[in-house]
């Protein structure tokens, strides 16, 4: 493969020169960490590479990397050595407060995503950044479905899945990209400034890793930090906090809202979704349940409409109502698994949090039985009260916050507390539940407790889900 130059004739550097003056550090292998390492040095900066794991996959990408000059070491991390790095790159999988961020931070070295690796290396990109507390892996997924429908060159990367490092890589990167910035992510990444930015909602997360909420938030506010007149944001206007956040915000900002009229807005009372003025689709023809995912598609579709006057055109508007009617739900995001013997079985396991639980709730119309557990976020779960009573027949609580759920939420519903295997959750909701019923894993929890991360506890939910069928 030829070299990737250092240096960009319209961007300048792209990377600093102290930065290339020594070694530079990526911290965690993953799929993110590989691809912004493989970018570094195919660059031709001197790097090292290490993952506190080791495992068959690892040793492969070790393998590949060692190929392209990468000093790799698994099982561990050089401590001194990332003291005395030029710069540390950060995979979104490491947490921030890891014992390399730590010896990093000490010693005074520089850290940055793998995200904003990918941006210095894409200087022409045009991007929509989407952030926010829950919608975010949805939004971002239409987005990406939208540009494409607009016949833009366009794919989505960053939380979502694909590295932005992995698509600098490509002879033919995209023109346009949907990216997915979590908290983690926009705090380490200090050159952000998309063509669009947009700030889904706000809600307590995270609170396993942050202080407090206002630090969680803070992160999330960095979506803005290079903010100015020229700057395009989609926020939410049915959500206090990120109006409060966005107030006086350099630039032009639109809002989009279920509940009142905005630059987006969903009409009630004609049942259609309306954006800037134009009628795009009925909401019977969006096959996403919920509002909250009447509220994704407002915030795609307005995002992908600011980003160029193109997308406003007569031909551009009937591809955005195209797109719009062939989304489907994503995986692990209230995906109906199927129904067996009269009862519904939902998948809904990237719900990690109480906010997005509550969100799976409100979109409840049968009686629920909700698998509720995994690893505390710190968040208290009495704040699903209202719809559990509303909806839900029995909650199962399992993992590691069991108790704690059963302590929340203890004669508000009825509760049955499980200290085993997952398999024997869902066995006891096949039990519960009866024709009609729904059986939704949404689980307000991280899933580290019992699995690798939400898609392989979804996975295996899907599994035991269809074994149910007679």
């Amino acid at each position: 493969m030829e070299p990737i130059p250092l240096l960009s004739p319209l961007a300048g550097p792209a990377l600093r020169p102290e930065w290339l003056a020594g070694e530079i550090a990526v911290v965690g292998l993953a799929r993110s960490g590989k691809a912004a390492a493989q970018l570094l040095a195919r660059a031709g900066a001197r790097v090292y590479a290490s993952d506190f794991a080791s495992d068959p996959e690892l040793e492969e990408s070790a393998r590949v990397l060692r190929e392209d000059g990468v000093d790799v070491q698994l099982g561990g991390h050089d401590m001194d050595r990332l003291a005395h790095a030029s710069l540390v790159v950060a995979s979104p999988g490491v947490p921030p407060d890891a014992p390399p961020f730590v010896a990093a931070r000490k010693a005074g070295v520089d850290i940055v995503s793998e995200i904003e690796i990918g941006l210095r290396f894409l200087p022409r990109l045009s991007y929509i950044a989407i952030t926010g507390t829950n919608g975010k892996t949805t939004t971002t997924a239409l987005i990406g479905h939208l540009l494409t429908a607009v016949r833009r060159r366009a794919a989505t990367a960053g939380n979502i899945g694909t590295p932005l490092t992995e698509l600098a890589l490509s002879r033919t990167p995209p023109a346009w990209v949907a990216l997915e910035v979590s908290s983690f992510q926009l705090h380490d990444t200090p050159s952000i400034e998309p063509t669009v930015g947009v700030l889904t909602n706000l809600s307590p997360n995270h609170l396993d890793r942050y202080d407090n909420v206002e630090a969680y938030y803070g992160d999330k506010a960095l979506l803005f930090r290079n903010a100015n007149a020229a700057s395009n944001w989609v926020t939410n206007g049915d959500d206090a906090d990120v109006q409060r956040m966005t107030a006086g915000l350099p630039g032009v900002q639109c809002r989009f809202s279920v509940e009142q009229r905005a630059e987006a807005y969903f009409d009630r009372t004609s049942g259609m979704l309306v954006v800037l003025g134009h009628p795009l689709i009925r909401r019977e023809d969006f096959s996403l349940l919920g509002d909250h995912n009447v509220a994704n598609a407002l915030a795609a579709s307005l995002a992908v409409m600011m980003a160029d006057r193109e997308h406003r055109t007569h031909h551009a508007l009937n591809a955005l109502r195209d797109g719009l009617r062939s989304f489907t739900a994503l995986e692990h995001r209230i995906e109906t698994v199927g129904t067996f013997d009269g009862v519904t079985w939902i998948n809904d396991s990237k719900s990690t949090n109480v906010a997005s639980t509550l969100v799976a709730l409100q979109g409840m119309q049968s009686p629920t039985i909700l698998l509720l557990g995994g690893r505390h976020k710190g968040e208290p779960y009495a704040a699903l009260a209202p719809e559990l009573k509303r909806t839900v027949r029995t909650v199962i609580a399992y993992g590691e916050a069991a108790p704690l759920i059963e302590a929340d939420l203890n004669g508000l519903v009825p509760l049955r507390r499980l200290e085993s295997s997952f398999d024997d959750v869902v066995a006891t909701a096949r039990a519960i539940a009866r024709p009609g019923d729904v059986v939704l894993l949404s689980p307000a929890c991280s899933s580290y407790d019992m699995f690798d991360n939400y898609e392989h506890r979804g996975t295996v939910f899907k599994r035991l889900a269809a074994s149910s069928a007679s």
